[in-house]
């Protein structure tokens, strides 16, 4: 009887104790979804809402100053005058051409980082020089790339007056050059972010690899070669794939620098899809266009993610 009473009590505490736990359990779980809570809405709200409702416009012709009401069914027709729209192709070709940033800000930054990494004086201070670009104001560093680049009384073209050049570069002013200007202010904005991500992955690198790569009689450019890029290639991975979609992301550079001209020379999709919508006030075709830069960048990242089984190294 004692015994029988004994096990009684002892299964109770065991549910007592299973029943404190569950609670305990579901108390943290609520906590844990409550700090969440805010980031899903807004990923929710701010991304993944505007895409299904842009996929949806895409199919109609609507403006969205005029009301739900006025929302006009058209099927593929805006996917099939984007094909033969030319100042959407040109802002495609465009933003191709401003892929080629991405290779050349991350060659650049890591040489940056390699020689700023050894032993040289006042490291910290060229951290700061080198990274105040990226933290400064972009419509500011426009601003002042304007008064740089312009064609009459722009400074550079001054200095090469007086070196005896008589007819200089109109740089944003020639549909040829602009775009090139504008590559150029983004690699200068963009090295420092990139240095200050390689030289944090230089920190990864054991040193035992130089010193092994020394004795063996290695030149600095062949460990270069072979221990500091393939070891910093998930460094670069990641750089490679956020650069390229900020390149399409690309719009306040454009906006104030060139606001796409001259002749849409420097007009990108983003830009492109900013005066449809905002400008000429056709929310269905800038929709359309913002289906086919999701689906384009979407298809690169792809091809990058199965690329980098071949160089990336974990």
């Amino acid at each position: 009887m004692a015994n029988n009473t004994h096990t009684h009590s002892s299964t109770l505490s065991n549910a007592k104790v299973k029943r404190r736990s569950s609670i305990a359990q579901i108390r943290e779980d609520l906590i844990g979804y409550a700090f969440v809570a805010p980031m899903v809405l807004g990923l929710f709200v701010f991304t993944l809402f505007p895409i299904i409702a842009s996929f949806f416009l895409s199919f109609t012709d609507w403006n969205f100053v005029a009301g739900f009401s006025k929302v006009k069914f058209l099927g593929l027709d805006n996917f099939i005058k984007l094909v033969h729209d030319s100042v959407f192709l040109l802002s495609l070709k465009n933003n191709m051409i401003l892929m080629i940033v991405v290779p050349l800000t991350l060659i650049i930054s890591l040489l940056l980082a390699v020689v700023i990494d050894k032993k040289i004086y006042l490291k910290d201070f060229f951290k700061v020089i080198y990274f105040i670009p990226y933290i400064s104001s972009v419509v500011a560093v426009a601003i002042v790339f304007q008064v740089l680049f312009h064609p009459t009384y722009g400074p550079l073209n001054q200095i090469l007056m007086d070196l005896g050049v008589a007819n200089p570069p109109k740089w944003l002013a020639d549909p040829d050059v602009a775009l090139y200007c504008v590559m150029g202010l983004m690699i200068w904005i963009s090295i420092g972010y990139n240095m200050i991500i390689f030289m944090a992955g230089l920190q990864s690198i054991p040193k035992d690899l130089y010193e092994a790569a020394d004795i063996d009689g290695a030149s600095k450019f062949r460990q270069l070669m072979s221990i500091t890029v393939p070891l910093l290639s998930p460094t670069t991975f990641f750089l490679l794939v956020t650069g390229i979609i900020g390149t399409f992301k690309a719009f306040d550079v454009i906006s104030v620098l060139t606001g796409g001209g001259p002749a849409n020379s420097t007009t990108v999709v983003v830009y492109r899809l900013y005066e449809t919508a905002f400008v000429n006030l056709q929310s269905g075709y800038a929709s359309a266009m913002a289906i086919v830069l999701l689906f384009l960048v979407l298809l690169i990242t792809l091809v990058q993610w199965l690329g980098q089984r071949r160089w990336v190294n974990y």
